[in-house]
């Protein structure tokens, strides 16, 4: 058996992980875009053969499955796909955020069991992640009407251009350096639950998303993609975090519960984030951002 599998970067580090502790060799590709330093990690983290070709995760993806699998078929490989975030499997499995994130907030915080938050915020690339957190929203007594506040940044949005289109839209290409976000097209059961009246879509710049990377390894010493930057910067943008949180509850104040989901960051290192501070630093000055210090203490306290 060999798995086979498209990434931008984490979910093909997932797929290797878990194929070589069951001693399974696996073979991932990836865009042209995906940085020398994920590459190595991935053939460091036990990867048969890494294949970058194309200029999206699309195009990876597509020559993954279309040339390099049934190849390997031929050959007399069982070849098993894993895809990185279209598939049953992948929605329930993110979905155990919620339900242990509940399981935290009653137990570590003391949260009454009635009391759910008012949103959650998530990034949004091809909607793996997406549709796990809504179906966990969903199955969690109480839950269901959550705010959930999808975030994408410019470049990358593939669900904001479907949701004002009407219909489930590709992109023409990925032009946003938050390249985990990097699908041209949300999956179909992630179209689907993007109707859902709780859904609130916000697209970013590629500054902003920057400025939520610097931010966070400054107020939490911790290093995220700009994937996930897009979503820590809607703290940092406090009149944009009011007034979206506001236009999905009704109400926002010094009681609101919002839950951020800190998602990949295997592909960032300290170097990337000292040049996202002189590349963007006219940006962020031009729109008041102080990211060498803290103006806006930092709300992060309670990481779980």
């Amino acid at each position: 058996m060999h798995f086979f599998c498209s990434s931008g970067g984490n979910a093909g580090l997932g797929c290797v992980t878990a194929a070589t502790k069951l001693g399974y060799p696996s073979t991932i590709a990836v865009p042209i875009t995906t940085k020398p330093h994920v590459i190595a990690q991935l053939k460091s983290a036990g990867a048969s053969s890494v294949i970058q070709i194309g200029e999206s995760w699309y195009f990876a993806d597509k020559y993954l499955r279309e040339v390099v699998l049934p190849e390997a078929q031929r050959k007399g490989i069982e070849g098993v796909y894993v895809p990185p975030f279209e598939h049953e499997m992948v929605y329930e499995g993110n979905s155990k955020i919620i339900t242990e994130t509940r399981e935290q907030l009653l137990s570590e915080f003391g949260f009454p069991a009635d009391s759910p938050p008012d949103a959650v915020i998530c990034s949004v690339g091809g909607g793996g992640l997406f549709t796990g957190v809504q179906y966990g929203l969903s199955s969690t007594p109480g839950w269901s009407s959550v705010a959930l506040i999808a975030t994408e940044t410019e470049g990358a949005s593939s669900l904001s251009t479907s949701l004002k289109a009407g219909e489930l839209t590709t992109l023409p290409g990925i032009t946003s350096i938050a390249t985990s976000l990097g699908a041209v097209r949300v999956g179909q059961r992630t179209w689907e639950m993007a109707q859902k009246p709780n859904v609130k879509d916000v697209v970013l710049s590629d500054a902003d998303a920057a400025m939520g990377v610097c931010r966070f390894a400054d107020d939490e010493r911790m290093l995220v993609e700009p994937a996930c930057g897009v979503s820590l910067a809607m703290c940092y943008k406090p009149d944009l975090f009011k007034r979206v949180v506001e236009e999905k509850t009704g109400s926002f104040g010094k009681d609101s519960k919002v839950i951020i989901i800190v998602c990949g960051g295997s592909g960032m290192t300290a170097q990337i984030v000292e040049k996202y501070r002189e590349e963007y630093k006219a940006d962020w000055e031009q729109n008041g951002y102080a990211v060498s210090k803290s103006d806006v203490p930092s709300s992060f306290t309670k990481p779980i």
